[in-house]
């Protein structure tokens, strides 16, 4: 990005302004693109928990925190700056939670049950459906609140997964 500064700064300072202009939407494009990687990665987070939370069919106070963390961080990069439009649209989730779910399946296979089951065990136990409706729903939950009402809300939802109403009472 530096480069791209440098060069943006010669254009102005020598009057090539379609030049300045086009370095603009490469430095606006490069920006978004590493906003989607950030993103991606606070997917995949969640999608692990997820994961090891239907295949072991419990809930622990880490992965609710690893959760509810990815959410919200979610909700902060996707908003854009004039916090009013979003990065990925409500409707968009689908494709990233699909590819994120699919990365998501050897680091948890390295976790669940202490590391015992095969990545390919691992995609026959679980119902991706159901994990991709139920991140969703709570990636749908960013566009209706701010992010210090957040938490509570997702609290609720956690509480409808497999071990959720033990853990919260």
């Amino acid at each position: 990005m530096t480069q791209e500064l440098i060069e943006l700064r010669q254009s102005i300072l020598d009057g090539r302004y379609d030049d300045a202009l086009e370095i603009i939407d490469d430095l606006e494009e490069m920006s978004k693109q590493a906003i989607l990687r950030k993103i991606e990665a606070f997917l995949v987070r969640l999608c692990i928990h997820l994961i090891k939370n239907q295949i072991e069919q419990r809930l622990t106070n880490s992965w609710i925190a690893f959760i509810s963390d990815s959410i919200t961080q979610i909700a902060k990069l996707n908003l854009k700056c004039n916090q009013i439009s979003h990065y990925i649209k409500a409707d968009e989730w689908q494709i990233y939670l699909e590819e994120a779910l699919a990365m998501a399946i050897r680091p948890a296979s390295a976790e669940i049950y202490e590391g015992t089951l095969k990545p390919s065990q691992i995609i026959h136990r679980l119902n991706q459906e159901i994990l991709i409706n139920f991140a969703k729903n709570l990636l749908i939950l960013t566009y209706k609140y701010q992010i210090k009402e957040l938490t509570n809300i997702i609290d609720d939802h956690l509480a409808k997964l497999p071990g959720g109403q033990d853990w919260f009472e």
